[in-house]
């Protein structure tokens, strides 16, 4: 069957995340980042772009953007990290950001939270659909071959 989707994840995600609107938190993430010398995508650069580092297994270089949640992967020495995300994430709350956090009003900071929590609900959402459409997939093809089964025994009657 299909891949059990993991809102206490997302859950927990949404939680840890809500401390990474300070660029201290995001960079102390990078402490295994591949690239630390003579390029664009330093740890110091990915944070300020609103990166925090979700390595796996696989994957040693997969950044996420605390906000938007768009993950990114396969990083080069050569590309800017800020651009990046411009490019894949032109919507991000967090890049329209023209204050420090420290700055920002309590009703600014709510908006925000806003935003930020919409954007965490719709990716949950999505998942739980595709979830289904996994599930409904799986059903109509077992359906399918015990349909053409009994057909076939009947025929064969």
């Amino acid at each position: 069957m299909g891949e059990k989707v993991n809102f206490k994840a997302l859950t927990d995600k949404l939680h840890a995340y809500t401390q990474m609107y300070c660029y201290e938190k995001r960079l102390k993430t990078f402490t295994d980042w591949p690239f630390l010398e003579d390029c664009k995508c330093t740890p110091e650069q990915m944070a300020r772009a609103g990166f925090v580092h979700c390595p796996s297994e696989n994957e040693p270089d997969v950044a996420c953007c605390f906000f938007c949640l768009k993950e990114l992967e396969g990083w080069e020495p050569s590309d800017n990290p800020w651009s990046e995300h411009v490019k894949r994430a032109p919507n991000c709350g967090f890049l329209a950001l023209k204050k420090d956090m420290g700055e920002l009003t309590v009703k600014e900071y709510f908006k925000l939270e806003q935003e930020r929590l919409c954007i965490y609900i719709r990716k949950a959402v999505y998942q739980k659909i595709a979830h289904f459409r996994d599930e409904v997939d799986c059903t109509r093809t077992n359906l399918e071959l015990l349909f053409n089964s009994q057909r076939q025994s009947l025929k064969h009657r």
